[in-house]
């Protein structure tokens, strides 16, 4: 059966039940209990919607739809879009309650009018904002990609693609505390981005590079703009191009977009961009982009954590160690720099002066991430302080690390 039609019991429920009514009894209470108890969640229990969260507000009209309380759902359904009004779904919501007081509705978006893309867009709209609410990450879980975080690395930026949602992450002292949760649109064609104009969204480790503000961009992009480091070091060894991916706002005549409609940047509704803009820093907060996010209990995070720490150590050991030897086997026979030299011809380059016999080096600010959409891939970050005799020099690096076989290799390394 499907899961937006029930039968039909007696000649009462024909007008309540329906398409409508058959996906809040699949999906309106346990959305509804994956939801924190907050304040706008308890104005709504008692009917007093104040501005409410529109996903919150969706839920509890299923949710009476679900128990056969059309009138208080209407009530909802009004609210929702007097608080929202260029929000098309919820329109699209109360017309079809609208319907149910004068006949049977059958379908989601029973309305005759509008395109038949359009509304397909609004249907799956819907199913993605009730599901990823249903699915809510277990606070006690978080999400493996994010291994470790610099200490000045307030937040953490999780883009679930196949959720359409972004998940933000505080640093608590090294720990990750799940703060809150937004719906996004992302590229037509979905995730990795290959080259310009495939409307497609990348899929990797990102960083947001500055703020644009609503006033200086077309209202295509709403409120303003968070553009990110595409493409990172790792897409361009692979060949991968583009340009211009943002974080960004809706026009002023539309609340959202469809889960599957820019060219490839992350569309947020304007309030919540505004929300989004206290939890970024320039060139800190981290913007990681996956196809579907892994969310890990506190011991295999940990474990992973340790493990990358542990293969980075092994590495500044074996540079202090002045043996050619021992630091080449750190690097895989598949490295690339990022000017595409290879392994060979990248480590002459950087052999130490002749005639250093002692090295010291420490290392500091160090992150570690799980690289989206590749099982045994690693990027850490980190400042590296060498001291040389009475010389010192510091160096930001980044090192890919690939599992091969049993062992971690390095894979790429940039400096600057």
């Amino acid at each position: 059966m499907s899961p937006f039609r029930l039968p039909m019991r007696t000649a009462a429920n024909t007008i309540k039940r329906g398409l409508f009514a058959g996906l809040c009894s699949m999906l309106a209470a346990s959305a509804w209990a994956a939801v924190p108890s907050s304040p706008v969640k308890n104005r709504i229990a008692a009917g007093m919607p104040d501005k409410p969260d529109p996903d919150v507000l969706l839920i509890a009209v299923y949710k009476d739809l679900a128990a056969n309380h059309l009138s208080s759902a209407q009530a909802k359904a009004d609210a929702l879009v007097e608080a929202y009004p260029n929000f098309h779904l919820g329109h699209l919501v109360r017309g079809d309650l609208l319907l149910m007081h004068t006949h049977s509705v059958t379908t989601f978006g029973a309305t005759t009018s509008g395109s038949p893309e359009k509304l397909k867009n609004l249907r799956d709209e819907a199913m993605a904002r009730l599901k990823s609410l249903r699915e809510r990450p277990d606070p006690r879980l978080v999400p493996s990609a994010v291994l470790q975080l610099r200490a000045d690395q307030k937040y953490a930026l999780i883009v679930d693609a196949k959720r359409s949602r972004l998940y933000v992450y505080q640093n608590q002292g090294g720990q990750l505390k799940f703060v809150t949760d937004y719906y996004i649109s992302q590229g037509k064609l979905g995730v990795n981005k290959l080259k310009e104009g495939d409307q497609k969204t990348p899929v990797g480790v990102y960083y947001i590079t500055g703020r644009l503000a609503g006033a200086r961009l077309p209202d295509f992009y709403g409120t303003g703009a968070l553009p990110i480091s595409y493409p990172n070091e790792w897409d361009k060894l692979n060949g991968r191009s583009g340009s211009g991916i943002w974080l960004h706002g809706t026009p002023s005549d539309s609340y959202s977009r469809p889960p599957l409609s820019s060219d490839g940047c992350v569309v947020l509704t304007n309030p919540d961009l505004n929300k989004l803009y206290a939890s970024v820093e320039i060139g800190k907060t981290p913007v990681i982009i996956s196809d579907h996010v892994e969310f890990v209990d506190k011991a295999r995070w940990d474990a992973d954590r340790n493990a990358a720490n542990k293969m980075v150590e092994g590495w500044r050991r074996d540079v202090e160690s002045m043996n050619s030897a021992r630091l080449m086997a750190n690097y895989s026979q598949q490295f690339k720099s990022e000017r595409g030299e290879n392994l060979n011809a990248w480590f002459v380059k950087q052999q130490l002066m002749a005639g250093v016999h002692n090295i010291s080096l420490t290392l500091r600010d160090l992150t570690f991430f799980r690289y989206p959409g590749q099982d045994n891939l690693i990027v850490g970050t980190f400042t590296q302080d060498a001291t040389i005799g009475k010389n010192k020099h510091s160096v930001r690096k980044r090192q890919y690390w690939a599992k091969e076989g049993a062992q971690w290799k390095i894979v790429s390394e940039i400096n600057w």
